[in-house]
């Protein structure tokens, strides 16, 4: 450790300059693969993996296979950080340190993805699930989302894999079953989806070999019998095939083709053949120099042997998903026995055998990388990988879908996968639109969106995104979300978390209007009372609050009485008049009945008067607050004031109630009624006529408009006498019948 460590440190002082940044994004740096195994060995010497490896030798092989399938020096070196991390305290510092942020992401994000494999391998081992293709596909799903972060994870998790079946076949040791079976059903179908046909086949022998090790030597064998006769024959037919073609002066250089045991395998289950009739056993591969003359040996071959009808195809016309080219066709010797023929360029053998590992194999060439191939051309190759990816994992979805049991959505069809310009993938609800991606990438996007493109063509934000599609979102540098999103039936959202932050969006501007409101009203009472000076903290803790925008809050809902800051700052006034308050008697035991309009429980004869913060009335549960010079205040037991007041001297509450005997015909009490509204010409007048049609008299009016982005809000309170407060739901039901009321309520 402590070498490592120096080495890390010797790196970080003198840093090799970059001489280039590729195409990949990891900078070739001078001696990177010297200089990444010196930093790598004295932490990995003397160390095992869990198969029994030496960590290091399996570094030594990694890179090696990636040199093999055209990896660059930087991805070779990289092998070697992956297998540090493990054995470093702090590996993102230390090799960002000696090697660069590149390196340290890369060795990271792999690192992260072998050790989720790893719990997911043992989780189905130990639930038996290793056929199960709802955890196959969820393993799938895991691989694909760390690949979207860093693409060069793909290879060396590829080549890791190899190299561990390769140390299990050569030292005669079966692998656990789980990951041999994970090596057939992900990491194999993974190659092939990229094209990587040298590491696929390979990996597919090895992992069958584990697998079904008697359907193996059974094929083995059959291949071995009367190989010497077969091998003879096939190089008589390649010689042939060769000299005939440069006779029409078509040069080509015509190979023996690999015999892969899974390969024949599939072939014999899916068709229902037996061995002798599996053509690929019997194989040849022509390299031609270009499309034109690659037709021209077929026509050769045509003519030379009798064509098997049904077994032609054309994937230089018709590509593979994964950029696979080639010509397959299959003839017919002189004895009858059938040949497999493939014909293809250079260039197109080259993809076959690497797939994209060509494109990530960049060298020192300033913008551009190897082969010329620029760096937006490989962006272009970073979404076809993708995008196979995507494919795959809803292919492997299919089955889950249709082993689901009581629901008509199989256990992945609820979800998609797209990609962001810089090409990462980012997982959505099904039915997702441009809106829930930009909310998903980042809530200011998704505030901030005005538009989008699918795969570079303008679309509604309604519309719903397909799997596999580039999202680019327009925004502008400022703005909201507009209240159609909320609108279910318009369809701009799917996802929940996306509507929350938009419902979080207006709630928070509806908090900022109300508490600007209620900083006007105790701005404007402060001027009034001649006090601008004071504090609004200094005031707001007074009156009990935390912060000044919490008064604010509370009184900009009308839910705290600019009244109780009045008392708070003014000297006690004299006594009310009598109108204001009721004379309370102590109830006879015998007789519940009382003189005054308010009864005052143990007293015999108190001054009582009705609190203006809540205007209480009949039949109103109220409570009384004995005050210093004022008798006993009447309110709503639901008073925020009173609380408030009671939780400071809760001595001086006293227990009261309506008096039942019957209150003369002119007994009337003020209530304020608070209204909400759109602002518009003649809403005054139209909620007075409501008044007045119920036979409500309006004793007072307050009101207020503030212009908003609703085009503009009315607050209005009315204050109305009424006998008694159960007929003040009738008038508050006919007011909200107003064109443009949003809320009414007693305050």
């Amino acid at each position: 450790m402590k070498r490592a460590l120096q080495a890390a440190g010797d790196a970080s002082a003198a840093p090799a300059p970059i001489v280039a940044a590729t195409a990949t994004g990891l900078p070739e740096q001078a001696q990177a693969l010297v200089r990444a195994r010196a930093f790598a060995e004295p932490l990995l010497t003397g160390r095992l993996l869990e198969t029994g490896e030496p960590i290091l030798a399996h570094a030594d092989a990694v890179a090696e296979i990636l040199r093999g399938i055209g990896g660059s020096e930087a991805m070779q070196a990289a092998s070697y950080l992956v297998y540090s991390c493990e054995h470093l305290s702090k590996p993102a510092e230390l090799i960002t340190s000696a090697f660069g942020q590149s390196y340290a992401t890369l060795a990271v994000e792999t690192t992260k993805l072998v050790n989720v494999q790893r719990q997911a391998r043992a989780a189905q081992a130990k639930a038996q699930l290793l056929d199960d293709p709802a955890a196959q596909a969820e393993n799938v799903r895991k691989m694909l989302l760390a690949f979207s972060r860093d693409l060069r994870v793909v290879m060396l998790r590829l080549a890791s894999r190899l190299q561990t079946l390769r140390f299990h076949a050569a030292s005669k040791l079966s692998p656990p079953a789980a990951m041999a079976r994970e090596s057939l059903q992900v990491f194999a179908p993974l190659a092939n989806r990229l094209g990587i046909w040298q590491i696929k086949w390979e990996m597919e022998d090895l992992a069958f070999r584990f697998t079904e090790p008697e359907t193996y030597r059974h094929i083995a064998k059959l291949l071995d019998e009367k190989r010497t006769h077969r091998e003879s024959r096939m190089e008589a037919l390649r010689a042939e095939l060769e000299a005939g073609l440069a006779r029409q002066g078509v040069p080509v250089q015509v190979q023996g083709r690999p015999k892969h045991i899974y390969s024949i395998v599939k072939k014999m289950r899916g068709k229902g053949l037996d061995f002798a009739h599996v053509f690929d056993v019997r194989a040849l591969r022509v390299i031609a120099a270009d499309i034109k003359a690659c037709y021209e040996v077929l026509a050769h071959v045509h003519d030379r042997f009798a064509q098997v009808q049904g077994e032609f195809d054309d994937y230089i016309a018709r590509p593979k998903p994964n950029g696979y080219q080639s010509l397959h066709t299959v003839v017919r010797d002189e004895a009858g026995q059938a040949i497999e023929i493939q014909i293809r360029t250079a260039a197109m053998h080259q993809h076959a055998e690497s797939g994209v590992a060509a494109h990530w194999a960049y060298k020192e060439a300033g913008t551009k990388g190897y082969a010329g191939v620029t760096a937006s051309s490989d962006y272009d190759s970073k979404i076809a990988v993708l995008r196979q990816l995507l494919a795959w994992e809803r292919d492997l979805s299919g089955p889950v879908a249709a082993q689901a049991q009581g629901s008509a959505k199989g256990l992945f069809e609820d979800r998609i996968y797209v990609l962001t310009p810089e090409a990462a993938i980012v997982e959505l609800p099904q039915g997702a639109t441009a809106v829930d991606f930009a909310y998903s990438v980042h809530t200011s996007l998704g505030h901030r969106c005005r538009g989008a493109r699918l795969d570079g063509a303008m679309v509604p934000l309604s519309t719903p995104l397909q799997n596999g599609q580039t999202v680019e979102v327009i925004t502008v540098k400022e703005g909201g979300p507009s209240r159609d999103w909320l609108n279910p039936e318009l369809g701009f959202l799917a996802s929940h978390r996306a509507r929350a932050k938009v419902r979080a969006w207006f709630n928070a501007q509806a908090l900022e209007e109300t508490t600007a409101r209620g900083r006007e009203a105790v701005e404007k009472l402060l001027q009034r009372e001649g006090k601008t000076a004071l504090k609004l903290d200094d005031l707001a803790s007074q009156l009990g609050f935390k912060s000044a925008d919490d008064l604010f809050e509370v009184v900009g809902k009308d839910e705290f009485s600019l009244r109780t800051i009045e008392n708070m700052l003014r000297p006690p006034e004299p006594a009310p008049s009598d109108d204001d308050f009721v004379l309370a008697k102590r109830r006879p035991a015998a007789d519940r009945s009382g003189k005054g309009g308010v009864l005052v429980v143990g007293i015999d004869s108190l001054l009582t008067q009705l609190a203006k913060c809540c205007k209480p009335a009949p039949p109103d549960a109220i409570l009384g607050f004995v005050t210093r010079g004022k008798g006993v205040s009447i309110h709503r037991s639901d008073c925020s004031n009173f609380r408030n007041m009671a939780t400071g001297c809760p001595e001086r509450v006293i227990e009261v109630e309506w008096s039942r005997t019957p209150a003369p015909l002119a007994a009337l009490y003020p209530v304020d009624v608070a209204v909400e509204a759109a602002d518009r010409q003649g809403l005054l007048r139209d909620i007075s006529e409501v008044f007045s049609r119920e036979k409500m008299n309006v004793i007072g009016v307050q009101t207020q408009s503030v212009k908003d982005k609703r085009g503009g809000t009315a607050w209005m309170t009315f204050t109305v006498e009424v006998a008694h407060a159960g007929r003040l739901q009738q008038v508050l039901a006919a007011v909200a019948e107003v064109r443009g009321v949003r809320t009414v309520r007693r305050r």
